[in-house]
């Protein structure tokens, strides 16, 4: 089958849509099926590329700055691609998907669609993530003037499913997680000199206002443990500057930056706990695959997130935006970690994985949980 994905941008791999693209992509070669990509961008084998899409420089800034661009929509182009192909799979809802929309439909070619973009991902950016009007309207526009043109949707999640229903989205939706690579798996590592002797708890995501890697800063100033605790907060974003100024008066302040996939799988190889304190997440790939490199994950519990179902039990969760409940969290780790062996267990795709870690002496001891202000039982599979 010939199967055309159009996507605003696809070359760089930062973000989390796109790199579910380029995997989706390459799964269905895979299996046997023709794949090109409409998308911003250079020319390349399989790739029908299109101009960008230049804003006024703030607002150009802020969204490349979080590693996204947008494509200006060449009809001819686009007429080009989707006269090539069997059926068209939309994945973002904004002028390139619409135009190819129109285009298809003119053309009488299947379609189908991905709902991978969260209104408060928007809305977050202008500082109006919790403005629940902003949101609903951003629903409505991404409902009425596309998605209810389709009859099958993707969802990545029970979690955006469940918003699209409430919102009254008509199509059939698909709830298929996007995965995670085979380049993750549990590894053995020694830590390099930067983090030896030290407790290293790794984020990855982009620097805005709703993945709240500010609360994590703080919650490490707050823990017992702080002379100890090495942050890595990976990714990129218009919220650096003042995250490193949040950082600086920590005894080891944050390693940040935008690494590529084999970095990350070194840094996960060398760290002790991977902490998720986002507010806004359709998913959250990077604490899957987190996960199957074999961390143990401490998640924000939020209403507008995804990624409490991986979660074993209520000790892998914290109050979305407490700082004093994700202390507790770290603190009940790490002391384990370095005053007593510890054993942990996942679970991955219904599957559990024991991730065994001994001391000196070879003993292991169960990690504890302390918190009792915040205590529900709460477990969730994929």
């Amino acid at each position: 089958m010939k199967i055309l994905l159009v996507i605003d941008q696809f070359d760089q791999g930062n973000n989390g849509t796109t790199i579910s693209a380029r995997r989706f992509a390459q799964a269905l070669a895979a299996d046997g099926n023709e794949v090109r990509v409409a998308a911003a961008g250079k020319p390349a084998r399989g790739k029908y590329p299109m101009p960008e899409i230049h804003f006024l420089p703030v607002a150009d800034s802020i969204i490349r700055s979080q590693g996204m661009v947008f494509a200006k929509p060449d009809r001819c182009v686009l007429e080009q691609a989707i006269a090539w192909a069997d059926v068209v799979h939309f994945m973002m809802p904004f002028a390139l998907s619409r135009v190819g929309l129109r285009i298809a439909k003119e053309m009488g070619k299947p379609v189908t669609a991905a709902f991978h973009v969260q209104p408060e991902n928007i809305t977050s950016t202008i500082h109006l993530g919790k403005n629940k009007k902003a949101n609903e309207l951003l629903y409505e526009w991404f409902r009425d003037d596309f998605y209810n043109e389709f009859t099958h949707i993707h969802c990545p999640s029970p979690f955006i499913a469940g918003q699209l229903k409430e919102h009254g989205y008509q199509a059939k939706l698909h709830i298929i997680s996007n995965g995670v690579s085979d380049e993750f798996y549990p590894r053995v590592r020694q830590k390099e000199p930067e983090l030896a002797h030290k407790f290293v708890i790794l984020m990855i995501g982009r620097y805005s206002e709703e993945k709240r890697q500010d609360v994590l800063i703080e919650a490490v100033k707050r823990s017992v443990h702080s002379h100890r605790i090495q942050l890595i907060l990976a990714g990129q974003g218009p919220k650096e500057r003042s995250l490193r100024w949040q950082g600086r008066s920590l005894r080891y302040p944050p390693i940040m930056g935008f690494f590529d996939t084999e970095r990350l799988c070194e840094l996960m190889a060398m760290s002790d706990l991977y902490v998720h304190a986002a507010d806004v997440e359709i998913e959250a790939i990077a604490c899957l695959e987190a996960v199957a490199s074999g961390l143990v994950p401490v998640i924000a519990d939020s209403p507008l997130s995804a990624t409490s179902q991986f979660a074993l039990d209520h000790r892998s969760l914290f109050e979305a935006g407490n700082v004093d409940d994700l202390a507790e969290r770290i603190d009940s780790v790490s002391y384990t970690h370095l005053t007593l062996p510890t054993i942990y267990s996942v679970e991955i795709s219904g599957v559990a994985v024991t991730i065994k870690k001994k001391n000196k002496t070879g003993n292991r001891a169960a990690s504890p949980c302390k918190n009792k202000q915040y205590n529900r039982e709460k477990t969730h599979t994929l």
